[in-house]
């Protein structure tokens, strides 16, 4: 049934009367349902001021936005006069940084982090910037994953803009987010030089490490505890020094400091993952788990240890 002039002519007035309208359940100060207050609690971190509609208390709106959106369920977001969608779209948007730039100069400018940028690593971007030559500055981007990328690229007026050591650095809003207490760095390797993000806030993560630089780490000391997670039947037909994880070293591993290194590996790094996770989820800080388990090992580091 479409809708009555007097009911749409309500609805336009709503949906213009602020330049960020969110139909929903109950109120942004008391929401009523999870998706509702799931996408108030987004709205908070961009917006100062946006406008709320319950629709539990106006039922003509109710049953009016799901025609004049064409959309079923609520929340229901209008952004200048635009619908953007309901609640998992705003979700999806948010997390990607794409509602930011729907919002556009509607959205909060966003406290500047402290970003650290060592001497070193200053000259090599201040030498990349020159040789680009087209007015560049340093983007730095810190994807849903902790993945730390550094780009060249146009001034971006949108984005958050950082001074260190001499060097113009820029996020996007959500990467400013994530961005307090990071230090860019240059370090210099066997195999050439390159840049170290080190991130305070980033979530400890299990850390996939090759056969080649989980021996060097353990030829150095820098790992001291390697556990085998295979049947003691495999241990048997092949080890690299491991300890078997059995309940007794279990317990060993949770006398531990948390902030010991520890690693894992299991035939082809499947088991090991799961007991690395698991460690990780018990507050462990610094846990590996050898990629391709003790097979890649056979072929990449001693041919001598037996595959099966």
């Amino acid at each position: 049934m479409s809708l009555d002039a007097q009911t749409r002519q309500k609805l336009d007035s709503l949906v213009s009367s602020d330049a960020v309208v969110l139909f929903m359940k109950g109120t942004r100060s008391f929401p009523q349902c999870g998706f509702s207050a799931s996408v108030v609690n987004m709205l908070n971190t961009l917006v100062p001021k946006y406008t709320t509609v319950n629709i539990l208390t106006e039922g003509d709106v109710r049953n009016g936005m799901k025609e004049y959106s064409d959309w079923p369920t609520f929340p229901q977001l209008y952004v200048k006069g635009e619908f953007v969608g309901g609640a998992d779209i705003v979700k999806q948007m948010y997390e990607s940084g794409d509602l930011e730039k729907k919002l556009g100069d509607v959205a909060a400018a966003p406290p500047a982090p402290t970003v650290t940028v060592s001497a070193r690593a200053a000259t090599e971007l201040a030498a990349a910037v020159a040789d680009s030559g087209a007015g560049d500055v340093v983007h730095l981007t810190i994807t849903n994953a902790w993945e730390h990328q550094l780009d060249l690229g146009p001034k971006e007026t949108s984005h958050v803009t950082v001074e260190s050591g001499g060097i113009t650095v820029q996020l996007d809003r959500t990467s400013a987010a994530r961005a307090n207490g990071v230090t860019i760095d240059f370090v210099e390797a066997a195999d050439g030089g390159g840049f170290k993000i080190d991130n305070p806030n980033r979530p400890a993560a299990v850390r996939e490490i090759a056969p080649k630089d989980l021996k060097t780490l353990l030829d150095n000391g820098s790992v001291k505890h390697l556990y085998d997670v295979r049947t003691p039947k495999e241990q048997a037909q092949a080890t690299i020094g491991g300890v078997l994880l059995d309940d007794a070293a279990m317990g060993a591993i949770s006398a531990l400091s948390k902030d010991t290194p520890i690693a894992f590996h299991c035939h082809h790094g499947g088991r090991s993952r799961a007991a690395a996770e698991h460690f990780l989820k018990e507050g462990f800080k610094t846990v590996y788990n050898m990629a391709g388990g003790i097979d890649a090992w056979s072929k990449d580091i001693d041919t001598k240890i037996p595959r099966y």
